[in-house]
């Protein structure tokens, strides 16, 4: 089980931070959301923060994410942040775990990142060479994580960074992947957006966390009164026979 930091009491959102950081970035975003009656998980991604053992492919931390799923009472929002985000559509290419997830904020990450664009940015950081194993497979996904997105049958939000190399053509690409996509910009955030502008992102996933949410429970409660009526009905011609 990964170390977390639970936060708030209400509707559960994971947050699920970016390669390189801990679940101690979502701090002022998680403590802003409680006060929107949001509680947040905030776990730390294998080989990061407490977490112990080193993850060299998606899959190692879709899973983690995937247990964190059924684990936590749905509906649920998830909150990907770069690696987070690329880690949350792997685990959402499952059925059973998309079916608990109420919606999805990627947080300055696309499923489908041009491989050189992005290892020219991580050149420009120092980064190139670091997690080399790691890169490699996350970009050879983006395809398939492309095809996940479209099937995904829920709401999609992109929170881009103004100062990110995510460009309008990934955007674009996102959109029109899943029409349930819906984007929106914080102008003085780069690629960090937690960390460059906590009380912006918790303002944004708040208020569509809590839209996604009250959708969620509406039509759950239209299964549960459906249901109710179907057994009501059964047991009506049962007594007619």
């Amino acid at each position: 089980m990964l170390p977390a930091t639970v936060t708030g009491t209400g509707p559960t959102v994971l947050l699920l931070h970016a390669g390189g950081e801990n679940r101690g970035v979502w701090a002022p975003v998680a403590a802003r959301m409680a006060e929107h009656g949001l509680r947040t998980v905030a776990p730390d991604l294998r080989g990061h923060g407490d977490s112990s053992g080193p993850a060299t492919t998606l899959r190692v931390f879709a899973d983690d994410v995937i247990e964190i799923l059924r684990r936590e009472p749905a509906p649920i929002v998830v909150v990907g942040a770069s690696l987070g985000g690329f880690a949350a559509l792997t685990a959402l290419g499952e059925p059973s775990i998309a079916r608990r997830v109420a919606g999805l904020a990627l947080v300055d990450v696309v499923p489908d990142p041009d491989p050189d664009r992005v290892r020219a940015w991580l050149e420009t950081q120092g980064l190139a060479g670091q997690q080399a194993e790691l890169v490699d497979d996350i970009l050879e996904a983006g395809p398939e994580l492309l095809a996940t997105t479209a099937a995904l049958d829920l709401p999609i939000l992109l929170v881009r960074g103004g100062r990110s190399p995510l460009g309008d053509a990934d955007a674009d690409r996102l959109r029109t992947a899943n029409h349930r996509v819906t984007v929106t910009r914080v102008p003085d955030a780069g690629h960090l957006v937690a960390r460059d502008a906590p009380a912006e992102l918790a303002h944004i996933v708040s208020a569509y966390a809590t839209t996604w949410l009250a959708a969620g429970d509406v039509v759950s409660r239209a299964f549960e009164l459906q249901r109710g009526a179907g057994n009501r009905t059964q047991v009506k011609v049962a007594n007619l026979d």
